[in-house]
């Protein structure tokens, strides 16, 4: 997969209705006069490049944003001053849901890739809420499906073993990949590994060497950022067994 990807700006106008992630986004489910309408409360950014905010930790809740293409990770400081990465977030992938409480972001957003952003002013998708069945609906949805990422993260936090966390963040990310119409098994890492570190409780180092540990027993192969998984069953026994299925290997 290539690293770089060229995004035009008669891309980015694509409408809703005829956007490839419809299915995957806010507009999942509604009927297509409930999609121009929430077409036309859509404002398509400019072409976003790494490093790029688009929101700061404490700055006024005004908008949602979905990732169009490209990634973008959410992070809040952390205990020893860096920083806490909460998550990854790819196409289709709602960004700023856990801000609507408190009227402020709680987090910051970083552009991990030149990527293309959707707006959506909160006010006025409320507005069309109130009135629109459907997309009230799909708000539940995507709320439900926010806290359901929280409890699943906090469940692979609770697993003490390195192999079985990264074997679960990888396999993830290729369930993902997979629902978007991308290869599941052959892909690029927008993030380093100092961030993936950070998102799983685990140090740099660690990282790097669980993953030279998967390629070593042929379940991955890696070239820098660049993965193609080559054994999913031995993945998901990791993933089940919290790492016991390898030790079994080399006994």
């Amino acid at each position: 997969m290539s690293q770089f990807q060229v995004i035009s700006l008669e891309s980015m106008r694509i409408a809703c209705r005829n956007c490839s992630l419809v299915n995957l986004c806010l507009p999942m489910g509604l009927t297509p006069d409930d999609v121009e309408r929430l077409d036309g409360l859509i404002k398509h950014n400019h072409p976003l490049h790494r490093g790029d905010y688009l929101f700061r930790r404490g700055d006024h809740f005004r908008s949602l944003y979905i990732v169009k293409t490209g990634a973008v990770k959410t992070f809040a400081p952390s205990p020893e001053g860096g920083e806490q990465v909460l998550g990854f977030h790819l196409p289709g992938e709602i960004i700023g849901l856990d801000a609507i409480a408190r009227a402020c972001h709680i987090s910051s957003a970083k552009v991990l890739e030149t990527s293309a952003i959707c707006e959506i002013s909160f006010a006025k998708l409320e507005t069309l809420t109130a009135i629109t069945a459907s997309l009230q609906h799909q708000m539940y949805r995507l709320l439900s499906q926010e806290i359901g990422q929280n409890t699943e993260m906090l469940l692979l936090l609770g697993r003490k073993n390195a192999e079985a966390r990264l074997a679960s963040f990888l396999l993830n990310l290729s369930q993902r990949l997979r629902r978007r119409g991308l290869s599941p098994s052959d892909f690029y890492l927008s993030m380093s590994r100092h961030e993936i570190g950070s998102y799983l409780g685990l140090a740099v180092e660690t990282v790097s060497r669980v993953l030279t540990r998967f390629q070593d027993d042929n379940m991955i192969r890696v070239d820098r950022k660049h993965i193609e998984l080559l054994n999913f069953s031995a993945l998901m026994a990791l993933c089940d067994g919290g790492g016991q299925h390898r030790q079994q290997q080399r006994t």
